[in-house]
């Protein structure tokens, strides 16, 4: 129960402000249809955190804390240069993206890959490798991501007509670049 409930308070922090967090609220603020993107969350993060949980204890001994927070610093930010490049999906207003299942596997699929070495799937790593139980612990943190992007979603979709999506994009941009420099930061400190 200790696993579950660390993993779930310690996602829920991480998770405020985060990345995904203002994914989630892009994908509420373009499709409005909170129930599908929140069911396309919790799957794509029961994914991304199961396989996170499994190579755990593989991935903490393959990486030198060094060269993970030097490949998660660069990668950071060029993901933050990215994120000001307008995709062409920002440029239509009226996305091709229409039906219900379209909607849930745009938001699995971007949601999962943004997740991909975020540093809640990298604390699933770390809390698997301590607390040796990956049910309780990919759990924990799925329900912590639940936690704090469900509600994000409903906020996106009453205020969609508020908010700019090229604002939340210069957002985006402004964290990743914040944990880039941060992540180099680290790296240079064990280096």
């Amino acid at each position: 129960m200790n696993a579950f409930l660390v993993s779930t308070g310690i996602v829920s922090l991480a998770e405020i402000g985060d990345k995904t967090q203002l994914l989630a609220l892009v994908l509420a603020a373009r499709w409005r249809r909170p129930w599908t993107i929140i069911g396309a969350i919790f799957l794509a993060t029961l994914v991304n955190h199961g396989l996170a949980g499994g190579l755990g204890l593989w991935i903490s001994h393959l990486l030198t804390p060094t060269t993970l927070s030097w490949v998660l610093g660069i990668g950071f930010l060029l993901m933050a240069f990215w994120m000001l490049i307008p995709d062409k999906i920002d440029e239509d207003i009226d996305s091709p993206v229409k039906s219900i299942h379209g909607v849930f596997w745009v938001s699995f699929i971007t949601f999962f890959l943004a997740e991909i070495g975020d540093k809640t799937q990298v604390a699933t790593l770390g809390l698997v490798a301590e607390y040796q139980h990956y049910w309780a612990v990919v759990l924990g943190t799925t329900l912590g991501m639940l936690i704090v992007n469900a509600p994000t979603v409903f906020v996106g979709n009453k205020f969609a007509q508020r908010i700019p999506i090229s604002w939340l994009h210069r957002l985006s941009a402004l964290v990743f670049f914040g944990l880039g420099i941060f992540a180099l930061i680290r790296a240079f400190s064990l280096s």
